[in-house]
């Protein structure tokens, strides 16, 4: 019999397996290629936590094996030592993300270490400042962020807040291996827990405090209530958690014109209005952009499933209406934000700006003209909470602003994750500050393209499945490590940078970013959760069309030899 087969066998005679789960197996037995995908391998608790297929199997997530992980997740909590530990758990609006997150309070309660539990879905930026709040060990949010409908994952956070970076998060992994049997999972009741004052309902005064930590990093609320009569905001949570949320920062710091698309107000496990509920993807505005043409809104804000990526949508010269890219909202925020604070007096003098190893330099360049240093870490939002972390305890700099080109962004220190509500918050106060001075957003992009240069940014990948694709992505890595090119369109590339050395005193990764004399930059990162390769492109450019021209060069030449 095959490990598949045996596995299968396993789980339909296991008497800690319930009934309907085993009727969903028995519904597959004539389908072996369903059985094998289901079973060929244990779902893989990586250093971003659990993310997979919802269903019955190893190879699934499912009460089962989201329980093996929050019991590894508790011998990795009760071993460090905490004298009260406790974990703090959200969850967004996917299929079985509230069944998922009570199964892990009840495996953390039989554990001994009491579990704070919010009664209704909340955003994973909450999470990360609940665990904060209220001084636990760990924190745990339910979410695949904007992944399909199918899908939902497992995402560890650690006492400062912020995800596991891959030193702890491996001792948890090993933790997590080391249970291969489900009776060594050990639970409470719900009855139980909540007797024992092991499961914490959590309510209003947290989440007052979160809105409250947010609209502190407000800059000019006088001039958002002065123009609030005449701004306009459409927003779409896309059936997921922001809608409270964001809704309650943007009415706090002062604007009254703000309209929800109703199609996606609430939640939606199928996101169902959606081909993908990614504020990345124009087709996500659809609707938005409708109701904006017909509201003459200033501003469209969108948010994913788990609000920590914000999208936003402003109008150009022709009054259409144009998706921002990370990038660009991402300078726009840096220089609303510092320019802001610089006016008010309020920039320290030891304040920095940090992003991603693939993130565009304009924001770097807009912070230096502040007088802001600019650090760069990882992909990953993790890495920036861990220097938050490590720029607390040693006052070396005070965190003003983080950002990744992902849609991720986070200002003030009361989190360590991503933020969507407080980049809602800014995108539309600056939106709200300019329109004041008679600018749109897109014209003040213009306008911070013609001071500091024109760069332009665009993100290819490809995808390579199975096992045979891991391998293909590794070999093209080390092909291009190893004969690395000299010039592309008649620009010297003048560093190659190998972050798989440790580069900057950054942690080893398989990523190569080769820097060419005019400026441009391009970088190979596999990604750590698909079979897939990116391909990261960054240009800066005296005009527009030179820029436009530079990054088409340089993306030929990448893909070309990529695909050729």
């Amino acid at each position: 019999m095959t490990r598949v087969q045996t596995e299968y066998q396993l789980w339909l005679q296991d008497p800690a397996v319930d009934e309907q789960t085993k009727q969903e197996l028995q519904a597959i037995r004539e389908d072996e290629r369903e059985i094998e995908d289901r079973f060929y391998k244990d779902l893989e608790f990586g250093t971003g936590g659990l993310r997979g297929v919802i269903g019955a199997g190893t190879n699934r997530i499912n009460v089962y094996t989201v329980g093996r992980a929050s019991q590894g997740l508790a011998q990795y909590v009760n071993g460090t030592g905490a004298a009260n530990p406790s974990i703090v758990l959200a969850y967004d609006s996917r299929h079985m993300s509230p069944e998922f997150a009570l199964e892990s309070a009840l495996v953390f309660a039989g554990n001994g270490i009491k579990a704070y539990l919010f009664q209704t879905l909340h955003a994973t930026p909450q999470l990360s400042f609940a665990v904060r709040y209220l001084g636990a060990t760990a924190g745990v949010v339910v979410t695949a962020s904007h992944n399909p409908p199918e899908y939902n994952g497992y995402k560890v956070y650690g006492a400062d807040g912020g995800q596991l970076v891959p030193e702890f998060a491996e001792q948890v992994i090993d933790h997590v291996q080391s249970i291969n049997t489900f009776d060594k999972v050990k639970k409470l009741s719900q009855q139980e827990a909540e007797a024992q004052g092991l499961l914490a309902w959590l309510g209003e005064d947290v989440d007052q405090a979160y809105i409250q930590a947010v609209t502190a990093v407000s800059q000019n609320p006088d001039v958002i209530k002065e123009i609030s009569d005449d701004f306009r905001v459409i927003f779409t949570p896309l059936h997921g958690a922001g809608n409270i949320p964001v809704r309650e920062v943007l009415k706090a710091v002062g604007f009254e014109q703000v309209r929800v698309v109703a199609e996606q107000e609430l939640p939606d496990a199928q996101f169902s209005t959606v081909k993908s509920p990614n504020p990345e993807e124009r087709e996500a505005f659809t609707l938005a952009i409708a109701q904006a043409k017909a509201w003459n809104a200033d501003i469209i804000i969108g948010t994913d499933p788990d609000a920590d990526r914000m999208g936003a949508v402003v109008k150009d010269p022709n009054g259409e209406y144009v998706v921002l890219s990370g990038n660009q909202s991402g300078a726009i925020i840096v220089n609303y934000l510092l320019s802001s604070m610089k006016e008010r007096g309020t920039l320290p003098a030891n304040g920095v700006v940090i992003k991603t190893i693939v993130t565009s330099e304009m924001g770097a360049v807009i912070a230096n003209h502040y007088g802001i240093p600019t650090l760069n870490t990882l992909t990953g939002f993790k890495y920036i909470g861990e220097k938050m972390s490590q720029f607390e305890k040693t006052g070396e700099y005070t965190y003003l602003f983080g950002y990744e080109e992902s849609y991720g962004y986070l200002a003030g220190d009361y989190a360590r994750d991503k933020d969507a509500v407080i980049a809602a918050m800014l995108i539309a106060e600056a939106a709200a500050y300019y329109k004041k001075q008679g600018k749109t957003l897109y014209e003040v992009l213009q306008e911070l393209y013609e001071s500091f240069g024109y760069f332009l940014e665009k993100l290819e990948s490809r995808t390579l499945k199975g096992k045979d694709g891991v391998e293909q992505i590794g070999r093209m890595v080390e092909a291009w490590r190893t004969n690395p090119p000299t010039e592309i369109s008649g620009t010297r590339v003048i560093a190659v940078e190998d972050y798989a050395q440790g580069i900057n005193g950054l942690p080893r990764e398989n990523v190569l970013k080769f820097k060419l004399e005019d400026g441009s930059w391009f970088c190979l990162r596999p990604s750590g959760t698909e079979p897939k390769i990116k391909f990261y492109f960054a240009v800066q450019g005296t005009t527009g069309p030179k820029a436009a021209q530079q990054l088409d060069g340089i993306i030929q030449y990448v893909l070309n030899r990529v695909d050729g």
